[in-house]
Order: structure tokens, then C-alpha cells, then sequence
């Protein structure tokens, strides 16, 4: 089957026991009502809290709004498979999907350095802040994670789908993922996986050194902290954010930082709704139940509804 021929992929989804299809709908779909609202509440209630307008906050309202785009890249249309009994994508909807779920799962990695790199300074250059960490520079730092994201997306999916799918057009998955697909071409994709282990792992790996060596001189400054109370209190302004880089982290260095021949196809579809879905719906209560300023804000806005 020649890839000009392939109209539709369909996907096997996330079981085939027929008998879990309707309670799986209802889990994944308060998961997904959750995620919508708890991230959704993020950004409003840092639009709302002049507080919380400072560069962490900005940084999260970002991360708030890409993990409810490529929560919503996947979860609809996954929730409509569990009601169907043909779970089809056309060629052209496939190619969107990955497109708009790879840049926001790239943006999302790059929002993690930065937003690590805002903590370092705060913490070990408090008095260069408001010059490190400027508003126009905020700007365009988030503008910058937005391009390589969508460019870094572009060249995955248009070096992907040039590709000839002859083999089967059968997706053992529940979205259009790049691991799949590769087991689906009868191209040579060798050089798929080159660029994809050298543009994942320049960003990836990027942001994570920067984590690693943003987080080592905080806990530098933290130890230098004579006060037991005073170094609790710098340390659980970082706790929140990571926790985050940890599940993200985790994940997506299992997905895609190995070898093509170790993919278990049921192992990482387990996997991947963790990072595709799971995770934009952690964020939030990460966010906000482990960070006092947030904590502080959700009341004030509760007291503001009340009254």
C-alpha cells in the first residue's frame, strides 16, 4: 500500500476488551473535564491576582494553556473512539494530531528549563531579578519556546509523513504518535530516527542540563542558609515545579530517548497516557496545592465569588 493510497489510519485504542470501552469513556472523560477546568482556573486566576503577576506566574500561565492544547489533541477524539466501533483518522487528521501534539509536548519541555532557570535567579541573584528576568525578556523567552516548538514539530511531521505507508494502515495505538507510525512505514527510517534522537535530544537534553544546573546552585544557596526555617521556605518555592519536571522527565526520556527495537507497543501506550493525558491534568494540583502564593490566590478569588 503506497502512501498516496492511504487515506484513513485506523487505531487499535487503548484495549480491545469491548467491555472496558464505556467505563474507560467515563474515567477519561471526568479526567479530561478536570484538566480543562483545573487549567483553565490557572490562567484566570493568575489574569485576576495582581499578586501573581510576576515571571513564574506568566511562565505557568503558559504551561497551563499548552498542557490544555495537547490535552485536547488527544483526549476527544480518544473519548469518541471508546463509542465507536470503527476508531478511524484520516491521513491528513493523523498528520495534524502529531503536528499540534508534538510542538506543545516540545514547548511544554522548553517552559520547564525556563521556569527552572526563573527559580535560580530568584534564589541566587535575588537583587538582578527584575533585570535578569524583565518582562520584555519573559516575552520573548516565551515567544522563543513557541517557535522551536512548532518548528521542531514541523520537521517530525513532514519528514514523517513523506514516507510510504505499505505495510498496514492499522495504528497500534490511540493517536498518531511518532514510535507507531515508524513500525507502520515500509520507508527506510533511519534518518527519521537520527533527527528524531538529535532534535529531541538537543531540547530535551538542553532543558534538562539547564534544570540540572539551575536546581544544583539552588541547593548550593539553600545549604549556605543558616536558618533552618529560611532554607525550608526557599526550598518549597522549587518543590512544585519539581515534582513536575520529574513526571515529565520520566516519561518522555522512556518514549523517545531509546532505541526503536525496545518499544513494547502495550507497555508505551500505558506510558503514553501518562504524559499525554495524565500529566496536563497533574500540573494544576501540582501547581496549586504545593505552592503558598497559588494557595493564597484560589482563596482570595473563593472569598471575592462569596461575598
Amino acid at each position: 500500500m503506497n502512501k498516496s493510497l492511504v487515506l484513513e489510519f485506523i487505531f487499535t485504542g487503548l484495549t480491545d476488551k469491548n467491555e472496558l470501552n464505556i467505563p474507560l469513556f467515563i474515567l477519561f472523560l471526568h479526567v479530561y473535564i478536570t484538566t480543562v477546568l483545573g487549567n483553565i482556573g490557572i490562567i484566570i486566576i493568575i489574569v485576576m491576582d495582581k499578586r501573581l503577576h510576576k515571571p513564574m506566574y506568566f511562565f505557568l500561565s503558559n504551561l497551563s494553556f499548552v498542557d490544555l492544547t495537547y490535552s485536547s489533541a488527544i483526549t476527544p477524539k480518544m473519548l469518541r473512539d471508546f463509542l465507536s466501533e470503527t476508531k478511524a483518522i484520516s491521513f491528513t487528521g493523523c498528520a495534524v494530531q502529531m503536528y499540534v501534539f508534538v510542538s506543545f509536548a516540545t514547548i511544554e519541555c522548553l517552559f520547564l528549563g525556563i521556569m527552572a532557570y526563573d527559580r535560580y535567579v530568584a534564589i541566587c541573584s535575588p537583587l538582578l531579578y527584575g533585570v535578569l528576568m524583565s518582562s520584555i525578556l519573559c516575552f520573548w523567552m516565551a515567544v522563543a519556546a513557541y517557535v522551536v516548538g512548532f518548528v521542531t514539530a514541523l520537521v517530525h511531521t513532514v519528514s514523517l509523513f513523506l514516507l510510504s505507508f505499505c505495510r498496514s494502515n492499522i495504528i497500534d495505538h490511540f493517536f498518531c504518535d511518532l514510535p507507531p507510525l515508524f513500525m507502520l512505514s515500509c520507508s527506510d527510517t533511519s534518518v527519521n530516527l537520527v533527527v528524531l534522537m538529535i532534535l529531541g535530544g538537543l531540547v530535551s537534553m538542553s532543558c534538562f542540563i539547564l534544570i540540572l544546573f539551575s536546581y544544583s546552585k539552588i541547593v548550593l544557596t539553600i545549604l549556605r542558609i543558616r536558618s533552618a526555617q529560611g532554607r525550608y521556605k526557599t526550598f518549597n518555592t522549587c518543590t512544585s515545579h519539581m515534582t513536575a519536571v520529574s513526571v515529565f522527565y520520566g516519561t518522555i526520556f522512556f518514549m523517545y530517548l531509546r532505541p526503536s527495537s525496545s518499544y513494547v507497543l502495550q507497555q508505551d501506550r500505558v506510558a503514553s497516557v501518562f504524559y499525554s493525558i495524565l500529566i496536563a491534568l497533574l500540573n494544576p494540583f501540582i501547581y496549586s496545592l504545593r505552592n503558598a502564593e497559588m494557595k493564597d490566590a484560589i482563596k482570595s478569588l473563593l472569598k471575592y465569588f462569596q461575598e
